[in-house]
Parts: C-alpha cells; structure tokens; sequence
C-alpha cells in the first residue's frame, strides 16, 4: 500500500470514499474493501453513515489500529462547543473511541476561523481524533488556517479530477507538508471516455477508471478516494499499484483540465480560487 507522509501522518494514498452509501451495503462495502486491502475509509457526520461505517469496520477481519478512518464535522457544526458535540456524537455512532483525521468539511464565513481552528486542535489534544485537516479551503483560508494552528493541518480534502485544475493548490499542499485528498476522483462520466484516458487504457490493459486513479496517486502528495456500491469496482480501484503511466500519458490527461468542470459547487461554498 502506497502511504502519504503529512504533517506526521501516514495517510493511505487510495482510500473508499461513502457519500450516498447507508445502512447494510454501506457496511458490507465497508468490510468488503478491508478485505480487499483498503486501510483507509472516509466518512462525515452529513453523511448519515457513520454507524454503518463502523459496523463495517468492526466486521472486517482487520485491527482497528490498522485502518485510517477519516470524518468530518459539517460547518454550521464548527465553533467552540458545537464541535466538540459533533465529534463526539460521530464517535458515538461510529462506536468508537478515536478517528485518525477528523476535518472541517466546509468553511463558514459566520463562525470566526480563529475559534474553529482552535475547537479542531483541542479535539486533538483530548484524544477524540490522531489527526487534524480542513477540506474544500481555498489557499487564502489554508494559509490563515495553519498560522492559527499548534498542531499540523495535515490536509486538504477538494475536488479533483482530470478535468479540473488544481495545479496551484497542489503546489501550495506540498510547499506546507500537506496532502491533498481527492473527492470526485472520476469526475463525469466523460472523463472517462476521452481519448487520452481510453488509449492510456488500451495500452496498459486496464479500465478507465484505473488510468484515472492511477493518474491521481502518481501525483506527489495525492490520494484519492473513489466511492461505490459494486463491490466488483471495489477491486477495480484499488488495483492500481502494479503499473505505471508514462509522462506523455500523464500530460495528456493533464491537458483535460482546461474545460474547468466542477461538481461540487454551491450556495455556501467558498470564492474559489481563479489561477
């Protein structure tokens, strides 16, 4: 298993995102992909699975100091007390006495920084969770966030596919020892069927979806986390360590990223970055 190294986290470069996934098949994909190898899972309270989650976890033949578990504390969630009734509540469901990276999952313009960033470090420090991170910040708000924090923000958790650039804030993760975290990894549907992805595919006898993941993970300082509900891809993902795209095969996937395309965009999202 490829491991990132973070800010003194060893974070596991693919891991299986759930949004969408409840109740019984959110376990059952959950214990499936342990079994499979996967050592890292992300969850967050709005997503309504955390006790399915769990349930999974604690199925799977696997020690829970082995697997890299992530949640996330939705933004109106994210002042000094609220916090700390979240985190506990996901720990609650989860089962749980401790994730690995508890996140900010969004910012909130309404709640000063300064205190959010302080109720995350003192989860922290009182065990709730190994680790601490944002996602979907811009770099104006990382920069503000790591000054304001005693402990390392070890990543940011945003958007990224082939078809979106996010050269910059890559540059930015990577100069303050963070990890990028890619949700979307697949982005749409025709990602996968451009050409650049297809022949990359035809050359190296895998699927789309493989050249896009492998893509990603090549990447210095880049994990992904692919989310789905078959659990014949759940071993497609993952099996993408025993090849190597060439650098002309990973520009021509970079050159997609000029159509600008993002699928998580909305009325409370930050100004994102233009460049």
């Amino acid at each position: 298993m490829h491991l990132l190294k973070a800010g003194g986290a060893e974070i596991p470069a693919i891991g299986l995102g759930s949004f969408g996934l409840k109740d019984g098949l959110c376990s059952s994909i959950v214990t499936r992909a342990i079994e499979i190898g996967y050592r890292h899972v992300d969850t967050a309270a709005m997503y309504y699975n955390e006790a399915a989650i769990g349930d999974g976890i604690r199925a799977a033949s696997v020690p829970r100091d082995s697997i890299f578990l992530t949640t996330k504390v939705w933004p109106t969630e994210i002042g000094a007390s609220a916090m700390t009734q979240s985190t506990q509540a996901s720990l609650k469901r989860l089962g749980l006495d401790y994730v690995d990276l508890l996140l900010i999952h969004w910012p909130n313009p309404d709640i000063d920084l300064a205190e959010s960033i302080g109720a995350l470090n003192r989860m922290r420090q009182h065990g709730l969770t190994r680790h601490i991170g944002v996602s979907n910040f811009t770099r104006p708000l990382l920069k503000q966030a790591r000054a304001l924090s005693e402990a390392p923000l070890i990543c940011n958790q945003i958007e990224y596919h082939p078809q979106l650039d996010q050269s910059r804030m890559l540059e930015h993760l990577r100069a303050d020892d963070m990890a990028f975290v890619s949700y979307c990894p697949l982005g749409r549907g025709e990602t996968m069927k451009s050409a650049a992805v297809r022949l990359a595919a035809e050359a190296h006898g895998r699927t789309p979806a493989q050249i896009i993941l492998r893509w990603h993970v090549q990447q210095p300082g880049v994990a992904a986390i692919p989310r789905t509900s078959n659990p014949a891809r759940l071993e497609e993902n993952f099996d993408i360590f025993d090849f190597e795209l060439s650098q002309d095969e990973m520009a021509a996937i970079s050159t997609m990223r000029s159509a600008g395309r993002r699928i998580c965009d909305f009325e409370f999202s930050p100004a994102w970055d233009q460049d």
